[in-house]
């Protein structure tokens, strides 16, 4: 053979090498990661040929798979489509899935290898393959009173059991309409993405727990927490100037609206939190230190990791302050303290909880296609930020806030309320961010709640507060409270 032919025989050699090492690369390699790509369209029509199982919130089919007489064999449906959609997501031909349809995908498309021995049985019984359910721990009353109250603003509720961790309601406006994204017609899906893709705030985003955000005042119960953990009571007096210089700095720091929170310059905590004093608390901050102001902020979950839930959640953190006077900042939930409203929700479940905080779970059952149940989630302690006493100097403080302070907008009749309202600067010319969190009744409680409402530009009490108090009453009534 001479030169000339040698040298093209071992080109061809190499290329014929290199695609078989990238034939066996895709199909062995990269093959989950490819099967599981939501723009995989291919897998996905397969998927239609195949019955999806239904996301079932309180015995109702909130996403199921109805037969066609199409080319696609399912057509996925979204009854209640907007009032779910934070939760559900969506599953689409063109867009692949999202939210539990893409966390929750392989009990839903049958290919879980827990339903390895259905599928072997279906094979032989001639029996059409079908995906299993997934039950999820939302309350009806909850999730629609949290999605009617949020209309027309922009922002997020998350409620909770604090017992437990079940997550109670994860709501989020703007919403949209998942059958539009789930429909048979590429053309429309794209028509109906792009309409979505040119709102302001979009719709798709769920977030209760798909973003962060300046949480103000919300903050002052870590740092009241910090400070009960470390020898302060409620009736411990603290300075409350009217003004406070920074340390280091001649930038001053006042109270909301330039208001005096004591005519003597100092009150007791309890106060300080009841009428949510900037001052009393970022001195407060600085004489505790970022350690301790820290590691009670990472006790409650605001650790800067993010959470599985099992949709995923965005992680909350207090930021890094550089010295005192942004711990001062930070101490008053700005700086770069920022927190998902499903943080939020876990701050007051904690506390509602005699101090213990538990893993926050939406899942309650994953089931075969025959209704046996394949997983069932048992509540999970995560941590312990306090003890049960300064929970329950907590819960003293945080009622006197809704029964005599900022938050009075939240009060139920006959109904105790703890809670805590927050307004979070955003920029300069940028309407604040409203805060409300909570829980009730607050000698017995049942539900935790956080209300987020974004550039509201009003205050949590008069923006936030009321939303919480209608969830939290739907609930109490639901449950004979």
């Amino acid at each position: 053979m001479n030169a000339p032919l040698r040298r093209v025989a071992i080109s061809v050699l190499v290329l014929f090498t290199l695609l078989i090492v990238n034939v066996n690369y895709i199909q062995v390699v990269r093959s989950d990661e490819l099967r599981n790509d939501p723009s995989n369209t291919r897998v996905l029509a397969e998927e239609y040929d195949r019955e999806r199982g239904s996301i079932v919130v309180d015995g109702t089919e909130v996403a199921l798979s109805v037969p066609t007489d199409g080319r696609l064999t399912y057509l996925r449906q979204y009854p209640q489509g907007p009032v779910y959609a934070p939760v559900t997501g969506y599953y689409s031909l063109v867009y692949g899935n999202t939210q539990l349809e893409r966390a929750e995908n392989e009990i839903l498309a049958g290919s879980d290898p827990r339903l390895t021995f259905r599928r072997l049985a279906d094979l032989f019984t001639g029996r059409d393959p079908a995906g299993g359910d997934v039950v999820v721990t939302l309350d009806p009353a909850v999730q629609e009173t949290a999605m009617a109250e949020l209309e027309g603003v922009t922002g997020a509720v998350a409620a909770l059991d604090p017992s437990t961790g079940a997550v109670l309601g994860l709501a989020s406006t703007p919403s949209f309409d998942p059958n539009q994204l789930s429909s048979h017609d590429p053309q429309a899906i794209r028509d109906y993405a792009a309409e979505l893709e040119a709102s302001e705030h979009d719709p798709r985003l769920n977030r209760a727990i798909g973003d962060n955000y300046p949480p103000g005042s919300v903050f002052k119960v870590i740092v009241a927490a910090a400070a009960l953990a470390n020898g302060y009571t409620p009736d411990s007096v603290i300075p409350a100037p009217d003004t406070l210089t920074l340390p280091g700095t001649s930038t001053t720091l006042e109270n909301f609206g330039g208001s005096s929170c004591s005519s003597t310059g100092e009150q007791t905590l309890i106060d300080a939190l009841t009428i949510s004093c900037n001052t009393a608390f970022a001195q407060l901050g600085i004489d505790l230190g970022e350690d301790r102001v820290r590691e009670m902020a990472e006790a409650f979950g605001m650790d800067g990791e993010g959470r599985q839930i099992p949709l995923p959640v965005a992680p909350s953190s207090m930021g890094d302050p550089e010295n005192d006077a942004q711990l001062g900042v930070s101490s008053i939930g700005q700086q770069d303290v920022r927190m998902t409203p499903l943080q939020a929700a876990m701050i007051a479940a904690a506390v509602a909880n005699d101090g213990t905080l538990m893993n926050p779970y939406l899942v309650d059952q994953l089931r075969a296609p025959d209704l046996s149940v394949l997983d069932q989630t048992d509540p999970e302690e995560l941590s312990e930020p306090v003890s049960p006493e300064v929970a329950e100097q907590l819960t003293e403080m945080m009622t006197s806030v809704v029964a005599n302070g900022s938050g009075r907008a939240a009060r139920i009749p006959g109904v105790e309320v703890a809670g805590k309202t927050g307004t979070a600067q955003v920029a300069e010319g940028v309407p604040d961010h409203n805060w409300f969190i909570g829980f009730a009744p607050a000698d017995d409680p049942q539900i935790a709640v956080a209300v987020f409402v974004a550039n509201g530009g009003g205050t949590g009490g008069d923006t936030s507060a009321p939303i919480a108090r209608e969830v939290m009453r739907a609930y109490l009534e639901g449950q004979g409270g």
